[in-house]
């Protein structure tokens, strides 16, 4: 079992900054990808980025440019920062944990889950 623990989300102006934290508590930490996705009112689930176990990155292009994902091993904790927010980045924002998943990119490849964390970008 992986529990994972999100925080740092808010309210926040059109082109501010906010940092995302996920804490996992649990097997292996440095064998799971990790990654945030997240879900719109009204829409589905959606990728944003991931840090895979091997270390290699991808992100969302919606993001691209803007956010950045980086992991702690010795923390157990993957980062978000995402910069430039617009308010179309308004969502909750899920930290998701996978053994040894690559690429990532899909929430199905997915088995821990985080609770989620509001982020309201104003404009």
């Amino acid at each position: 079992q992986v529990q994972l623990v999100e925080s740092g989300g808010g309210l926040v102006q059109a082109g501010g900054s906010l940092r995302l934290s996920c804490a996992a508590r649990g097997r292996t930490f440095s064998s799971y990808s990790m990654a945030w996705f997240r879900r719109a009112p009204g829409k589905e689930r959606d990728f944003v980025a991931v840090t895979e176990w091997r270390d290699n990155t991808y992100y969302a292009d919606s993001v691209k440019g803007r956010f950045t994902i980086s992991r702690d091993n010795t923390k157990n904790t993957v980062y978000l920062q995402m910069n430039i927010l617009k308010p179309e980045d308004t969502a909750v924002y899920y930290c998701a944990a996978g053994y040894k998943v690559s690429p990532g990119t899909l929430s199905g490849e997915y088995v821990y889950w985080g609770q989620g964390t509001q982020v309201t970008v104003s404009s």
